[in-house]
């Protein structure tokens, strides 16, 4: 394998399969570059397919602005990634695959029903051949060697002893991904590797992931799993987010959970519990709750009453009686105040690898305005190896995509 390469330094090496890695791949390929993509698994776009599984949400048709808000911190920088790479350009790119796509009643972008996430990388793969991207599979990255080169690890099956060996390709792109979903290929090895030529970065942590509750024994019997739909959460006293939820044996998942774990993860970093409120009823104002509440008769069974005056039903009488124990006897203004914000103790995030994404990765001041690093010229970073964060919704695929056109933009300025 390394052979090809002894005489070479005219292309550019992308490291990791995922969607940065790709996309930089294919936007470096049409400028003609040769490029070469080095995955340590034996297929390519692995998270890329396990996203796809619980609908394939590719972006978002929110308004630019707003949509660059929801990277937080790294908003103003997003902004000028996603003007380079849009959710509109995303939906052009994908119909020249021949994959058409459809904008949600949420705003969620999604390929026609039609269209499976293995059919879209099937084209995309297609592409790169015929642009001729070379992919590499059982080929892992071991770390750098010299100014520019890159090592590797062959390990294709059927060998007699895997092989290492050392490129000096023109450029790199580095797309490995975060730490979670570490069976995909995306398990953060590689932070050693970056930080032994002191680039900084920040500890990984969960994102998009369920929060832990140490219910009681008799609410995890009698509850197990259950949805709470049109519910609005938030955290102490921050900005609520409107969805579903799923109660579980652990605690509690769902979109608006995610969406508030950066909250969590702050209000958790003090060492005790992070505060919850529920919202059971968003859509009715509080004084038409009182009135309703104080239309109930004495005696009375507060979850029939609950489930005609209110429709909420099952599990909503058991997690009432959770957060307050004698809930039955409560004044109609008391309950009004539970049902509005019902108390939920948060102890805890789900462990790393059963987030959706991480927070966490290479500093962004430890890279140029090319995403290229400041200790390494050449080598450049894309996709979640960096340190940003977004909710559900197409944001996080879009952060890939975009940071991986960003970075071949990059290196096409800096070496044309």
């Amino acid at each position: 394998m390394a052979d090809a390469f002894l005489d070479n330094s005219s292309f550019v090496a992308v490291v990791g399969g995922g969607p940065a890695g790709l996309l930089a791949a294919q936007r470096l390929a049409e400028a003609g570059r040769k490029v070469h993509v080095f995955e340590a698994q034996p297929t390519v776009g692995r998270k890329f397919l396990v996203a796809g599984h619980g609908g394939f949400n590719l972006s978002n048709a929110e308004e630019l602005a707003r949509f660059a808000g929801r990277y937080g911190a790294e908003a103003t920088r997003f902004a000028n990634l996603l003007s380079h790479f849009s959710p509109a350009e995303l939906r052009a790119w994908a119909a020249d695959l021949g994959i058409a796509t459809f904008v949600g009643t949420s705003g969620r972008i999604f390929p026609e029903a039609a269209h499976k996430p293995a059919d879209l990388l099937r084209a995309w793969l297609g592409r790169l051949r015929e642009l001729g991207v070379e992919l590499h599979t059982r080929h892992r990255w071991l770390g750098f060697a010299g100014p520019t080169g890159i090592r590797l690890m062959d390990e294709t099956p059927g060998m007699e002893a895997r092989r290492e060996f050392v490129l000096e390709p023109a450029a790199t792109v580095l797309a490995l991904g975060g730490a979670s979903w570490a069976k995909t290929g995306s398990n953060g090895a590689w932070v050693p590797l970056l930080q032994e030529i002191g680039v900084p970065v920040s500890a990984f942590a969960p994102a998009n992931c369920g929060a832990e509750v140490a219910w009681s024994p008799f609410f995890k019997a009698k509850i197990g799993r259950a949805p709470l739909k049109n519910i609005a959460l938030r955290v102490n006293d921050g900005p609520a987010v409107r969805g579903e939820i799923m109660l579980t044996e652990y605690g509690l998942e769902g979109t608006p959970v995610y969406a508030l774990t950066p909250q969590l993860r702050a209000a958790l970093a003090g060492g005790g519990p992070a505060a919850l409120h529920l919202n059971l009823k968003p859509d009715l104002p509080a004084p038409a709750l009182l009135a309703k509440l104080q239309q109930r008769r004495a005696g009375a069974s507060l979850p029939d009453f609950l489930r005609k005056a209110l429709h909420l039903s099952p599990p909503v009488p058991t997690l009432l009686r959770e957060a307050h124990p004698n809930v039955a006897t409560l004044a109609p203004d008391a309950l009004a105040a539970l049902l509005s914000a019902v108390p939920i103790a948060a102890t805890g995030l789900r462990p790393l690898d059963e987030a959706i994404s991480t927070a966490g990765g290479i500093a962004f001041t430890a890279l140029d305005e090319h995403l290229m690093l400041r200790q390494r010229p050449g080598t450049f970073v894309a996709g979640e190896m960096l340190d940003w964060e977004a909710p559900t919704g197409g944001y996080l695929l879009q952060g890939c995509f975009s940071t991986g056109a960003w970075a071949a933009k990059g290196i096409i300025e800096w070496r044309p």
